[in-house]
């Protein structure tokens, strides 16, 4: 386990709040701005296309120093302001995906408007940040990602928590309600039995299968979980809805007596990824997950290196790199150059980490 102190560097941003990182692998866009690397993050919990942004260290600049934060100019079409709490990013084939929470509120209900997939091209960005309108192509799903998920974890071999009463009523059961009583579409690909779904995380396979970071549901053991996706890519090109091709279980990086989930996800090798689990939601801030499961509240984060296996669902090959006792926030990692770049939203600041 990786032990030396950590660079941390404020980042100047009006939001309070950065969510994954994947590098950039545009050597125009990096050039434009005169960066020797950058990374990709989403930021607050507006609409996807107010909310992308690119983070670059200046060439020659001392590793403390230079860093710069720049929103992307998105443009969605009809689909703006449709969309809320994206969290994870991730590219493959030359497009940087966006994934929204699939969540709600922490005190529920489960909201539509953050069950999305998004992408744009990098590839095409060849100028400043500021000045490149780019489009960025939405699917909003209407909970269908939730019901497969749902249904896959039904069926696996791994055991998803039993959620309890109070979360099945003000996430399940109040979703519910107001899809009747709105009369919305959706409303039949949820059931009673559901768990709510808190996608925190996301990186493509080297086969472009997507996994999905779970912060919830966890185990019943309360390991976190991995949703494995096929044809998302497919989403795009005909409409297709994806697959669940498998569930994976992340297991023994649980704590004893404590839940905890993903907080972000990135791939650093064939089949080799680096994850960020903690607890399963924030304290203090009327967490429906936590008066049920107050276990879920104990766990600061922690950087795990994993490989999957060759069939699962079970990730034993594991390895803890880092340990943050003090940190609870940690949102986004990604190794680049030799070094592995941490972003947290501690004490309503965006910093980046990296050591």
């Amino acid at each position: 386990m990786t032990s030396s102190a950590l660079v941390a560097v404020d980042l100047a941003h009006e939001g309070n709040e950065a969510s994954d990182l994947v590098h950039v692998d545009n050597q125009a866009l990096l050039d434009a701005h005169g960066w020797d690397f950058g990374f990709w993050t989403v930021l607050d919990e507006g609409s996807v296309e107010d909310c992308i942004a690119v983070l670059g260290h200046a060439r020659g600049a001392a590793a403390d120093s230079g860093w710069e934060i720049y929103p992307l100019p998105a443009i969605a079409g009809d689909e703006k302001g449709r969309t809320e709490d994206a969290e994870a990013v991730a590219r493959h084939d030359g497009w940087i995906y966006v994934v929204g929470s699939h969540y709600g509120s922490k005190a529920g209900p489960l909201q539509a408007k953050r069950a999305f997939v998004a992408r744009f091209d990098e590839q095409s960005i060849d100028r400043m940040v500021p000045e490149s309108e780019l489009p960025i192509d939405i699917r909003r799903n209407k909970f269908r990602l939730h019901r497969l998920i749902n249904d896959a974890l039904d069926a696996s071999h791994v055991v998803a928590i039993t959620p309890g009463d109070n979360v099945r009523t003000r996430f399940i059961a109040r979703t519910i309600e107001r899809g009747t009583q709105r009369n919305k579409t959706w409303v039949d690909r949820l059931t009673d039995r559901d768990v709510p779904i808190n996608i925190e995380g996301a990186a493509f396979r080297p086969d472009g299968n997507l996994l999905l970071a779970l912060r919830f549901p966890t185990t019943a053991e309360g390991e976190p979980i991995l949703v494995e996706l096929a044809g998302v890519p497919a989403m795009f090109d005909d409409g297709a809805d994806p697959t669940v091709v498998r569930v994976w279980e992340l297991a023994g990086v649980s704590p004893p007596n404590a839940l905890v989930g993903f907080r972000a996800l990135s791939r650093s090798g064939p089949d080799v990824f680096d994850a960020i689990v903690g607890s399963i939601d924030a304290t203090d801030k009327g967490s429906a997950l936590l008066e049920d499961h107050p276990d879920g509240a104990l766990a600061h984060c922690s950087h795990w290196r994993f490989t999957l296996p060759a069939d699962g669902p079970h990730v034993t090959s594991v390895a803890l790199v880092r340990d943050f006792p003090d940190l609870r926030n940690v949102e986004g990692l990604a190794v680049e150059t030799g070094q592995t770049f941490y972003v947290t939203d501690e004490d309503h600041r965006i910093q980046v980490r990296f050591g």
